[in-house]
């Protein structure tokens, strides 16, 4: 990918950062997340190619004036990646609805209303790509990630259905479902009464290098593939799930895995 404008939600850390990173080298790249300082220190290591807008995933109902400062600001978006959100360690019967409804609201909704408020840019436009970051968890579950799980797994039902829609209107949609990867995502996911865990787990910390799942994401965008899962073994418990559903039960019951 070369020459074009790129905007990245949750772009503070983790594969967003790294993605802006790999990205600015041959495109301009435009950061968003709530966190400031952050999205700065980014744009620090190629200010001429990297830009900053500043938002808070949880005021989604600003998500029609978040496009229209991004237009403004970048005068024109080619892709737009959806990358924000935040994860969950808990289990269901501990956890208040109210971490369910904050996992939908930042994981589901904003990026609904992201993807809505820019699509009448897009047609106009005559054409565009939408590439949204969802999870394996998207295509199966495992305990103490239910909400996270759910809202993934919604994820995927409308993007499905707006690549379908819009397909006419030369719109891409691009699914990426990441497995563990190296980042501060179990650090940051939310427990039972929605605060941070402020742990790393075995999983996460033993996951792929970003660096490596970033170069990976990049080659599925550039080739414009509908859905991809990108990690390590944990990757063949999508296959498993889709033929042997009871032997995925099975092992995950039995897995170590938080």
């Amino acid at each position: 990918m070369k020459n074009k404008n790129i905007w990245i939600t949750g772009a503070s850390s983790g594969i967003g950062k790294q993605l802006a990173l790999d990205l600015a080298q041959n495109n301009r790249v435009l950061i968003s997340s709530r966190k400031v300082e952050m999205l700065n220190q980014v744009k620090q290591s190629n200010p001429n190619q990297i830009d900053v807008l500043p938002f808070d995933l949880a005021d989604y109902h600003q998500a029609e004036q978040w496009v229209e400062n991004a237009i403004k600001q970048f005068n024109e978006i080619d892709i737009l990646v959806l990358n924000g959100g935040v994860s969950q360690r808990s289990l269901i019967i501990d956890t208040k609805i109210e971490v369910d409804e904050r996992l939908i609201q930042i994981d589901y909704l904003a990026n609904v209303a992201l993807a809505k408020a820019i699509l009448p840019y897009f047609i106009k436009k005559g054409g565009g790509h939408i590439v949204v970051v969802t999870s394996l968890l998207g295509k199966f579950g495992t305990p103490f990630r239910s909400g996270y799980a759910g809202a993934k797994h919604a994820l995927h039902g409308f993007f499905d259905v707006l690549r379908q829609e819009h397909q006419k209107d030369g719109i891409e949609v691009t699914i990426i479902c990441p497995g563990f990867v190296k980042t501060q995502v179990a650090f940051n996911a939310l427990n039972e009464n929605g605060e941070a865990q402020k742990a790393q787990d075995e999983a996460t910390a033993n996951g792929m290098d970003v660096d490596m799942f970033s170069k990976k994401m990049i080659k599925a965008i550039s080739q414009k593939k509908k859905e991809v899962y990108i990690g390590k073994k944990e990757v063949l418990a999508v296959y498993v799930k889709r033929f042997f559903p009871n032997i995925l039960d099975f092992i995950i019951l039995r897995s170590k895995v938080r």
